[in-house]
Parts: structure tokens; C-alpha cells; sequence
């Protein structure tokens, strides 16, 4: 009688263990299907099941789902949807590249209530801000500004008018940290604080966390501002140059062969070019004084292979303040930087 048992047991747990249902792992990046340029916060998701993850800040992303038929999709605001039908029996590496939507459909929101035990929801107080939105705002003598932008948050104050500062639900601006590409950023602004130093054209991401950080960030009490620069056109050489009230920039992109992509911009003010002559006709050419400032952004991004990626990011910028004098009594001149210059 224990002999039969003892088998009935073990085709029981045989039965139960073929039962079980076998995970497989589907991963890659989501990327612009005109430039390369890696699309940040996808949604990556099975149709059917309505389980799926969003790309990181690299456009990668990673999904876990039974071994059945599902239907792999891909959406991301501005782009066309991306959709394959397939047979999940093994982990897969897809890789999808989202086309630029040309017409702007009908939406039509719907939901039913549902009663679901506890879920992983997605990251409180965390605002995503999209460039081109920055770049469509009002702008203070043409430059546009992201911190300026960020102000008018909820939750956000400038503090003083015209400075570049935040004050994040009554925190300090020193309690902010700002990342650029991952790398601190002590001093964010030029001209003692009406301008930022992030060039709009550099950036291609920037997201507000205004509470509950994850540790990583740890160090700030206020809020963590991740801003992330361009990768450069991986597809083909671009550039744009643009000329403001007080400044001029420029920028230029391209690929380096099959695997490699860079980014280059520039911005240099010419306050002290414009008001040069009125000076020296002013002093009768005794003397001269000026200010200005400017930006160097800079990015190279290698792909070793389909998971391995190599990026070197550059930024530089300064205030330079100069005076010279040529009376008849006494001859100087000087040249000083206003010590609130990044590397």
C-alpha cells in the first residue's frame, strides 16, 4: 500500500511540475527611425496581457512574460505604434526603430474599475518635461531657458525675479541636485542667475523629481534634476545655427562610421561686441569694458554591440568679465573670469 502511494506522489509532482508555466526575456532599444537618437520612457508592452515595462534613460528596455503568443508593442507620443505578432518560446533581442507620426489621430479615453491586489506603480512626483515643449515657450531675449521652464511647475518657484534658481516646495536652491548626463552640476546659471547654462539644443530629456528619489540620487533634500544630452544623428550629418538678441549658437551632429555618433554645440553671447562702440565713444576711446559668456557641449557615442554602449560627454562654459583704461594719467588693463565656470 505504500509502494502505491509512494507512485501516485510522484506522477502527481511530475504532473504539477510540467504544469508550470516557463518565463522568457524580451529586451533591446526603441529608437528614432530618422536619427538614431535613443527615445527615453517608451512603453514596451504585450497587448494581450497587458504586461510590459518603459525604455530607461539609454532606450533600453526588458520584458518578462510567460511562453505563449504575444503581441509586441511599442508606443511612444509623437511616433507611430510599433506591433509584432509572435511565439515567445525563448529569450529574444528586438530591436525597434519608431517613425516619426506625420497626422494626429483621434484619441478616446475609456476605463473600466477594477479591483487588483497590490501592483508596482509608476514613480511619484516625477515630472517629465519634453524638449520641444521647452523650446515652444516664451523666452527671455530669445534664449530658452530650462530651468525657467521647470519654474513654472507646480511645486517649483523661482524665488527671485529673473534668477535661474529653483525652490522646490521650500527648499533651497543648493538643496537641488542637477545632473548632467549623470555628472553633478554645481552652478547652473549665467549673468549672476538670469540664464541657465543648459543649451536647449544639447539637451534631449529632462526630468524633475520633486520628492521620494530613488538612493541613488541621495545627497539633496529638495529635488533631482536629470538632464540628459543628445547622442548625435546616427543616421546622417546635420547641423543648425540660429542668431538671438544677445547670443548665437550652433550645432552639429552626424555618424562616424557604422557604430558612432557625435554631438557638438556651441553658444557664445556678444553683449560686450554690441556695446563695445558705445563705450569707446562714450570715453572717447580711454576705455573699455565688456561681458559675456558662453557653452561648449559635446557627446560621442560608440555601440560595441546590441547590449554594450560607450558614451563620452563633454561640457564646458564661464563668465568673462574684461576692463581696460588708456587715460592721459594711467594705462591698465585687465581680464577676469567671473569664477562661476563648469568642467
Amino acid at each position: 500500500m505504500n509502494c502505491w502511494s509512494y507512485f501516485f506522489s510522484l506522477v502527481l509532482l511530475c504532473i504539477s511540475l510540467s504544469s508550470v508555466a516557463q518565463n522568457f526575456t524580451i529586451n533591446g532599444v526603441v529608437e528614432d527611425a530618422e536619427t538614431g537618437e535613443k527615445l527615453l520612457g517608451a512603453n514596451v508592452y504585450d497587448r494581450i496581457t497587458i504586461q510590459g515595462s518603459t525604455t530607461n534613460a539609454y532606450g533600453f528596455y526588458s520584458v518578462t512574460l510567460p511562453k505563449d503568443s504575444i503581441k509586441l508593442t511599442v508606443s511612444y507620443i509623437g511616433y507611430e505604434t510599433f506591433e509584432q505578432n509572435l511565439f515567445l518560446d525563448k529569450d529574444m533581442l528586438i530591436n525597434v526603430s519608431l517613425a516619426p507620426e506625420q497626422t494626429l489621430q483621434e484619441v478616446v479615453v475609456s476605463a473600466e474599475k477594477q479591483v487588483e491586489s497590490i501592483q508596482e506603480e509608476s514613480q511619484m512626483s516625477t515630472i517629465v518635461v519634453p524638449i520641444e515643449q521647452i523650446r515652444k515657450m516664451p523666452a527671455l531675449l530669445g534664449e530658452v531657458d530650462i530651468v525657467k521652464t521647470l519654474q513654472l511647475l507646480p511645486g517649483v518657484q523661482s524665488g527671485v525675479e529673473g534668477a535661474s534658481g529653483m525652490y522646490v516646495r521650500g527648499g533651497g536652491p543648493d538643496q537641488n541636485l542637477v545632473l548632467l548626463d549623470g555628472v553633478p552640476v554645481y552652478n547652473v546659471s549665467h549673468l549672476f542667475g538670469f540664464f541657465s547654462v543648459f543649451n536647449a539644443d544639447a539637451i534631449s530629456s529632462v526630468k524633475l523629481i520633486k520628492g521620494g528619489y530613488p538612493a541613488r540620487y541621495a545627497g539633496r533634500l529638495s529635488s533631482v534634476l536629470d538632464i540628459r544630452m543628445k547622442e548625435g544623428n546616427s543616421k546622417q550629418m546635420s547641423g543648425a545655427m540660429s542668431i538671438g538678441l544677445i547670443s548665437a549658437k550652433g550645432l552639429l551632429e552626424g555618424p562616424i562610421g557604422d557604430k558612432t555618433s557625435f554631438m557638438l554645440t556651441g553658444r557664445r553671447t556678444y553683449i560686450d561686441i554690441l556695446t563695445r562702440p558705445l563705450i569707446k565713444a562714450e570715453t572717447n576711446g580711454d576705455a573699455s569694458f565688456g561681458y559675456y559668456f558662453y557653452d561648449w557641449n559635446a557627446k560621442i557615442n560608440h555601440k560595441i554591440s546590441n547590449k554594450d554602449q560607450l558614451f563620452l560627454s563633454f561640457y564646458t562654459g564661464d563668465d568673462r568679465f574684461n576692463f581696460s583704461d588708456k587715460s592721459a594719467n594711467r594705462s591698465s588693463s585687465s581680464e577676469a573670469g567671473m569664477g562661476w565656470g563648469n568642467l
